[in-house]
């Protein structure tokens, strides 16, 4: 009788599904897909993103100067 039969023919596929879901696993991690990635991100201050919007023409002085003093509270 083979000895090797088992491993050869009946787990061979169990072998292949573990390997894969292994390398797909390596390559998720190493390509940083995922939440982590946006937690490392700056995100930008919400008085950057007035004066972004001042400086675009969104809004007028006005407006800047109100939204700022409310941050400040």
């Amino acid at each position: 009788m083979y000895e090797g039969h088992w491993f050869g023919g009946g787990f061979m596929w169990l072998f292949w599904i573990l390997l894969i879901v292994v390398v797909l696993w390596v390559v998720k991690t190493a390509t940083g897909n995922g939440d982590s990635n946006a937690a490392s991100t700056k995100s930008a201050s919400a008085l950057e993103i007035l004066k972004e919007r001042y400086a675009r023409g969104e809004i007028d002085l006005e407006e800047f100067e109100n939204k700022k003093k409310h941050l400040a509270d």
